[in-house]
C-alpha cells in the first residue's frame, strides 16, 4: 500500500469514526484536499481517489492545474484574493472561501458571470495575523452583501490558532458555529448560510465535532510532493 493510500485510509476511518460518534452522517462532510503545494499529477490522483473537492490558494497555480485538469474537480478557492486578481480566477472555481472585504464582493459582482458560492471569511480568534471580519461586524457585512446579486453566501469559515490547546481551538468553531446559526435564522435569500468551513489537518476532527461542513485537509491527505511519498 502507497503511502497516498495509506494517508487516504487513515482520514477516511477518522472522519467516519467521529461521525459515528457524535450521529452525523459521513455524507454531511465534504473534505477539501488542499493541493496548494503539490502537482498536478497528485492532484489528480485525489480526485481518482474519491476526493473531487480541491483547494487552492493562488490564483496563477489554481490556474496552471486546470491546464492538466480540465474535468473532474470542485475548485474551491482556499486563501486570501487580491481585488485585482479576482477576474482571474471567479468563473473558474466552484467555491470561494474568503470573502472579508467589500472590494472584493464588487470585484465578483464586476466579473462573474453566474452566481458564485461564497464562504464569509470570519477571524474569530481576534489574531491580527489572520483575515476576516469580526464576530460583531459579521451580521451588518452579510446584509450589505444584497447589493450584490452575483454572491450566494452559503456558510462562514474560519481557521483556528496554531496550537495545543483544545479548548482554544474547540470554542473558536463553536463560535462560527453560533455566529452561522445566527445568520442562517435570518432567511436572507441570498444568505441560506448553512455550511462552516473549518478544520485543517490538525484539528479537523474538532471541527467535525462542532459542525463543520468542510473540512481542508492538506499535508495529512495529500502529503509532500516527494518521490518517497506518492
Amino acid at each position: 500500500m502507497s503511502n497516498l493510500q495509506q494517508r487516504i485510509e487513515k482520514i477516511e476511518y477518522d472522519i467516519q469514526d467521529v461521525c459515528q460518534r457524535i450521529g452525523r452522517k459521513r455524507s454531511d462532510i465534504t473534505v477539501v484536499a488542499v493541493t496548494k503545494e503539490v502537482s498536478a499529477a497528485r492532484a489528480s490522483a485525489m480526485i481518482e481517489a474519491g476526493f473531487a473537492n480541491l483547494g487552492e490558494n493562488r490564483p496563477e497555480v489554481l490556474l496552471d492545474k486546470q491546464e492538466t485538469i480540465q474535468s473532474g474537480a470542485k475548485w474551491h478557492f482556499i486563501g486570501n484574493v487580491q481585488s485585482r486578481k479576482v477576474k482571474d480566477i471567479i468563473n473558474r472555481i466552484d467555491y470561494l472561501h474568503s470573502v472579508d472585504r467589500i472590494s472584493i464582493a464588487k470585484e465578483i459582482h464586476k466579473r462573474a458571470d453566474h452566481i458564485i458560492d461564497c464562504f464569509i471569511q470570519v477571524n474569530v480568534s481576534g489574531e491580527e495575523s489572520k483575515s476576516g471580519v469580526t464576530p460583531a461586524e459579521l451580521k451588518n457585512f452579510i446584509e450589505q452583501m444584497a447589493a450584490y446579486d452575483k454572491i450566494r453566501i452559503v456558510g462562514l469559515m474560519t481557521m483556528a490558532p496554531f496550537t495545543e490547546d483544545v479548548d482554544l481551538i474547540r470554542s473558536v468553531f463553536r463560535s462560527l458555529r453560533q455566529l452561522r446559526d445566527g445568520i442562517a435564522a435570518l432567511e436572507l435569500p441570498y444568505a441560506p448560510c448553512t455550511q462552516l468551513s473549518m478544520g485543517m489537518s490538525n484539528d479537523f476532527i474538532i471541527a467535525i465535532e462542532e459542525g463543520a461542513t468542510h473540512v481542508r485537509i492538506g499535508t495529512a491527505l495529500v502529503g509532500a510532493e516527494s518521490g518517497e511519498d506518492a
